[in-house]
């Protein structure tokens, strides 16, 4: 027994010998980098700038490798560098997301490797840079990743010669394009290609290339590119496909590809049915058709993909009912069908899935009732949008594992108590808006939804006290308007951001928000007191409103500075007495300051100045007692100035400022006491009222997503609440003020304008001929003045103008005649005893017939021919005194009578029909 152990030892001994020998001789033979190698990345390195934004779209954490390369350290112990063991030459390089910029040219020392086998330069910015011929220097090369990095221009065909490559990604490099026959050579020349990644290169263009047998393609991707025409037929020869990921029209070989588990079509411009190729496509695990123009019916073979795990057909035109019969999607864990055009109810076997955790079907056309899950694997359900009608199904109630809930949009009913809600512990977005449902609070509904984040409960019918104390340390978003809510108990949340009570029958004090709020609104409710000083604490305001409520008493001073962030804030229609708020902070960002209708008094504050940011200031039904606030002019993106009904006066004269106003394009100064001429610096100033191109110009509200303004405004004779502001929409109000003088010329210039009132003032002169400028003018009033003189003729080429009054002034003549003013009755023209024609009962005289426009005489006179006016008063006098020798004569000649009398009865007759046609189209 001992020999045999004295021999294992010996055996083990020499073994030992051996394998220690043979480490030490490969220790021996292993190579540091050489010392060209080392100089040439160094070089490389110095080519390069360094900046985080390089990396920004990374999907890893990114930092700059080569920052440690240093001089005299071996090359292959630094970052990114990997090293032959035995030769020490450099076969691998990984630059991903390392921060760098700078220009790849082709006599770059990147090309000095020639034993590279993977080099992978993505997440970088090499704009300028194109995959030029020395990329086809890499002859073992297996590996090229050259995605999200800017390379742009031509790819150079020889990129085809790396015939050892396995895995090549170009992808979302926007400028790279293939020369003619580039991609072609791709498949011809890579036999052992596993990867080809060319999405998101927009200047790839051209049509597919075809795919023989003999190829090794696992993973295509070739969404988001230029690429036309149908996909060739021989997709089908790509045997060991696996994800597809392309662009084009889906051939019906794409059923040869059995081996394919995953197919991804999204984002592309495929249309048309969706052809029923998936009878053998049973290995596929993934289905994304999503964002596409596919119409018609989910195809019937999707029933064979028995093992999917994701089926996405979101965003198409697809429409019909979800086919009924599907069975065995034991492993299907997410399905996405919103915004498409299903219609009929669930399919029952969605209710089924064990497996399911997402179910997206918002954004349809579904009725009926939703039904009971028999499964708790749900995370995320989304069914808003739809038709569906009924109660809330009770197992939605027990899935534990839930996160979103969204039902908003739907027909949903019935009255839901807070206990019920108790076992959704990981719920953090539940959304029930725009339904028919009631809420009750249960004696135990405190300290439910813990890891709630939004919830929105508005257009419902709920209402009395709300007190349901949810995510007291993560709501951050609530949303109660429009409903019947009378009373509300704020709670202590630590991370309120959005607090919304808007439009419910809140009573009593208004509640004080957390120091965390960014939105706060209880606009159209019946709170009554004061603003509590501890208003001064929200450090963090955002959006403050308290419009339309019966809120008193002084502002508090914090008003103006208590929050840097404060962009809105909205006092309108209450009661509010004092003055202004002095004191605004510098660097504000204040962009609406609403305090109309009010009791506020005294001066417009300077500080105004400060807010650089300022777009809407409405200061109108109040009683402030001040000069008009010309320091205003240098805010320069103040839209919209309402001081209306206040006691402001004076002449409103000249400002310093070289160019004020600039942006203004709403003014409203009407009901108060301004005199003097009519501010022609001020109106000449207005560019935001001149030439907008709306045709040219993205139409949108005023404000932001977060909140949009809305205003009073007289306009067409009646006071009409803007909801929303169109950054298009520019009008002048003078009404009511002791502005005297002529109407300026200027004001024609401003040819934007929808609304012009300059009535009830002491203006003088004519109607300026520059008002036919004003060719998108909606209403114009000037009654109530002095003018004088005629109704320009050339007014009735304003096509939009669908109010007009110029009563109670000095005016005479005819009435122009044609377009719009064929529209316009008595009203337009009363108290000017000089007018004549339609539609005044008041006949012109000859002397009162239209003169021609002033354009039409100073053409006729500068192409004045006096000898044929002279051949015509000759033939005029002869045959008018043959005609009068004729009736001295033969007397009255009744012929000449008859015909008279005709022309005479046929004028009565159409001027009552017409005045019967006008008469019912105002009314």
């Amino acid at each position: 027994m001992s020999e045999q152990l004295l021999l294992c030892f010996l055996f083990f001994l020499s073994f030992s010998q051996i394998l220690l020998s043979s480490c030490f001789s490969f220790s021996n033979s292993t190579k540091i980098c050489p010392h060209g190698q080392s100089l040439a990345l160094l070089h490389l390195k110095k080519s390069f700038s360094i900046k985080k934004s390089h990396s920004r779209f990374c999907r890893f954490p990114s930092y700059p490798k080569t920052e440690h390369w240093k001089e005299g350290s071996d090359c292959c112990s630094w970052d990114g560098v990997s090293c032959d063991l035995v030769t020490g030459h450099v076969i691998e390089l990984d630059l991903s997301c390392s921060w760098l910029s700078g220009t790849i040219h082709s006599h770059s020392t990147l090309f000095r490797f020639p034993h590279l086998q993977r080099l992978n330069l993505a997440f970088n910015d090499f704009s300028g840079s194109s995959v030029s011929a020395g990329f086809g220097r890499f002859s073992s090369l297996t590996h090229l990743d050259l995605s999200y990095s800017g390379f742009s221009g031509l790819i150079s065909p020889k990129i085809s010669h790396l015939s050892n490559l396995v895995s090549l990604d170009l992808s979302w490099n926007d400028e790279a394009e293939f020369s003619p026959l580039g991609f072609d050579s791709l498949e011809i020349h890579l036999p052992k290609l596993e990867l080809l990644s060319l999405r998101g290169n927009d200047e790839l263009s051209g049509n597919f290339p075809r795919f023989s047998e003999n190829n090794s393609l696992i993973d295509l991707r070739l969404s988001f590119t230029n690429f036309n025409g149908e996909l060739p037929a021989s997709i089908g020869n790509l045997k060991f496909l696996q994800i597809l990921d392309l662009f084009g029209s889906i051939p019906a070989s794409l059923e040869n590809l059995t081996q394919i588990t995953s197919l991804i079509l999204f984002g592309n411009h495929f249309s048309g049915k969706i052809p029923n190729v998936f009878y053998n496509l049973r290995n596929l695990i993934s289905l994304d058709l999503s964002g596409n123009n596919f119409s018609g019916q989910i195809p019937p073979s999707i029933g064979n993909l028995t093992n999917l795990y994701e089926l996405d057909f979101s965003d198409n035109q697809l429409e019909g009912a979800i086919p009924s019969s599907v069975y065995g999607f034991s492993s299907l864990s997410y399905v996405r069908l919103q915004d498409n055009l299903f219609n009929g109810t669930i399919p029952s076997w969605l209710y089924t899935l064990p497996s399911l955790v997402e179910l997206d079907l918002s954004h349809n056309k579904f009725t009926g009732h939703i039904g009971e899950f028999q499964f708790d694997s749900l995370e995320k359900i989304d069914l808003s949008m739809n038709e569906l009608h009924g109660s809330i199904p009770t197992s939605i109630f027990e899935f534990v594992n839930l996160s979103s809930l969204y039902l908003s949009s739907n027909n949903l009913s019935g009255v839901l108590e807070t206990s019920k809600f108790e076992k959704l512990i990981n719920l953090t977005d539940l959304d029930l808006s725009n339904n028919m449902l009631s809420l009750t609070m249960s004696v135990h509904s405190n300290s439910m939804l813990p890891n709630i984040q939004t919830l929105d409960l508005s257009h419902n019918n709920i209402s009395g006290m709300f007190s349901w104390n949810v995510g007291k340390d993560t709501l951050g978003r609530l949303n109660l308007s429009y409903n019947s809510i009378s009373g509300f108990e704020m709670q202590p949340w630590k991370s309120m951001q959005i607090l919304d009570l808007h439009s419910n029958l809140l009573q009593g004090k208004l509640p004080t928000p957390t120091n965390s709020t960014y939105f706060f609104s209880v606009s159209h409710n019946k709170l009554s007191g004061e603003i509590s000083p501890l208003i001064c604490k929200a450090s963090s305001m955002g959006i403050f409103d308290l419009s339309h409520n019966n809120l008193g008493g002084m502002l508090p001073h914090c008003l103006g500075n208590f929050s840097n962030d404060l962009s809105v804030l909205n006092l309108r229609r209450n009661q509010f007495q004092g003055i202004i708020p002095q004191t605004f902070l510098k660097g504000n960002s204040f962009r609406t300051l609403d305090f109309n209708s009010n009791q506020l008094e005294g001066l417009v504050p300077q500080s105004l100045i400060i807010c650089k940011e300022l777009e809407v200031l409405n200061l109108g039904n109040n009683k402030i007692n001040d000069t008009f606030p010309h320091w205003l002019g240098a805010l320069p993106k103040l839209q919209v100035l309402v001081l209306r009904s206040n006691h402001f006066h004076g002449q409103i004269g000249f400002s310093k400022i070289k160019s004020p106003f600039m942006s203004l394009r709403i003014i409203d100064l009407a009901h108060n006491d301004f005199e003097g001429d009519l501010p022609e610096m001020y109106l000449r100033s207005l560019k935001a009222a001149m030439n907008i191109d709306e045709g040219n110009m993205t139409r949108k509200y005023m404000g932001d997503d977060n909140y949009q303004d809305s205003m009073m405004v007289t306009i067409k004779g009646s006071e009409i609440e803007f909801v929303k502001i169109l950054n298009t929409f520019t009008t002048i109000d003078f009404l009511s003020n002791k502005f005297q003088g002529v109407i300026l010329e200027c004001i024609g210039n401003l040819n934007s304008l929808r609304g012009l009132n300059l009535s009830h003032n002491y203006l003088t002169g004519c109607i300026p001929l520059s008002f036919k400028n004003l060719k998108m003018l909606e209403s114009l009033d000037l009654s109530s003045n002095k003018l004088s003189g005629r109704i320009p003729q050339e007014l009735t080429s304003l096509t939009f103008l669908e109010v007009l009054n110029l009563s109670q002034n000095h005016l005479i003549g005819f009435i122009p005649q044609g377009s719009q003013f064929q529209t316009f009755g008595n009203d337009s023209y009363y108290g000017n005893p000089g007018l004549c024609g339609f539609p005044l009962s008041n006949r012109c005289t000859t002397d009162e017939i239209p003169y021609p426009s002033q354009e039409i005489e100073a053409k006729f006179e500068s192409g004045f021919d006096w000898k044929i006016t002279l051949m015509g008063y000759g033939c005029g006098l002869v045959i008018g005194l043959s005609l009068g020798c004729l009736i001295f004569l033969s007397g009255k000649p009744e012929w000449l009578v008859w015909i008279i009398d005709k022309n005479i009865h046929k004028k009565i007759v159409r001027n009552k029909r017409s005045t019967r046609g006008r008469g019912a189209r105002i009314s």
